[in-house]
């Protein structure tokens, strides 16, 4: 489906869920932003002090000049059956189909098992439509949401994309079914090499992965054509606005202090012009810093 034919579809799908509670992770209150356009010189040199996004259980260690670990034991099941196909079957056709009509995303979604990337003592909630807990005071996002805002980017083949919070790689794993080139960070190192490793085990080698503060974005392979952003902040970080391509660069994002529910936004770069346009509320875990 061509970017020109996709506005009426995008208001569509937020008329469709913006009566849903779509939990992501935890509580958080809207966004203070208004929709319009603004200079992108404004985001390159504007501050902003983060909040602290409270604790984590069990608390992860931070390591900036480590690898990310490898486990030596994956509590994953990778082991796809015909079981687990008709629930991803189920999953896409009552769930996804209602509120996403890209062809391209919808097969994505049911090319990559989100049992794969859920501790196994979630399986048997594997492929319901809701969040599910990964450690570290982290989620799994809701399918529908997570089709929902890879539909938002309008992302094509080759495309490059940038993910700021892999958590448990599904959603990495659903934007590498669409486009070769995938970037993904994560801030927890136990999450991240827990990712790295199902990336590897079921065939995604080539998703890029860095553990890091993902504020900062990965300024070595910028401009990005795309943004997820799957993790709250209170505003919108300047590094990743600076990041994107200048020539239509798309985020998506929730922004909202912790406490309440977020706006997803979404936000087009076209020179140097911002536009953000708010779509739905939403709740997601708070985005964490280095050293929080």
């Amino acid at each position: 489906m061509k970017r020109t034919n996709r506005c009426a579809l995008l208001v569509l799908t937020a008329a469709l869920i913006a009566t849903v509670v779509l939990l992501a992770c935890t509580d958080e209150s809207r966004a203070r932003l208004a929709p319009g356009t603004w200079s992108a010189q404004a985001f390159v040199t504007m501050t902003s002090a983060p909040r602290a996004a409270g604790g984590m259980t069990p608390t992860p260690t931070f390591r900036p000049t480590e690898q990310a670990p490898t486990p030596a034991h994956l509590d994953r099941n990778l082991e796809t059956t015909a079981a687990t196909r008709q629930q991803l079957q189920w999953l896409v056709a009552e769930r996804v189909m209602p509120v996403v009509k890209d062809e391209a995303v919808l097969q994505a979604m049911l090319a990559v098992p989100r049992h794969a990337f859920v501790p196994t003592a979630y399986l048997d909630q594997a492929y319901g439509d809701h969040p599910l807990p990964i450690g570290y005071g982290q989620t799994i996002s809701q399918p529908s949401l997570v089709a929902m805002m890879t539909e938002m980017l309008e992302l094509e083949p080759n495309e490059k994309v940038l993910e700021i919070g892999t958590g448990s790689g599904y959603q990495a794993a659903i934007l590498r079914e669409i486009t070769d080139q995938v970037y993904t960070i994560e801030i927890v190192p136990e999450l991240a090499g827990i990712a790295r490793r199902i990336f590897d085990e079921l065939g995604y080698e080539d998703i890029k992965t860095l553990r890091a503060d993902g504020y900062w974005g990965w300024w070595e392979h910028a401009p990005f054509d795309a943004i997820i952003v799957t993790a709250a902040p209170d505003h919108l970080p300047a590094p990743l606005v600076a990041q994107l391509n200048p020539d239509g660069g798309r985020m998506v994002i929730p922004i909202g202090p912790p406490g309440g529910y977020q706006s997803l936004w979404l936000v087009v770069r076209n020179g140097e012009e911002i536009e953000m346009q708010r779509v739905i509320d939403v709740a997601f875990v708070p985005f964490t810093r280095e050293g929080e």
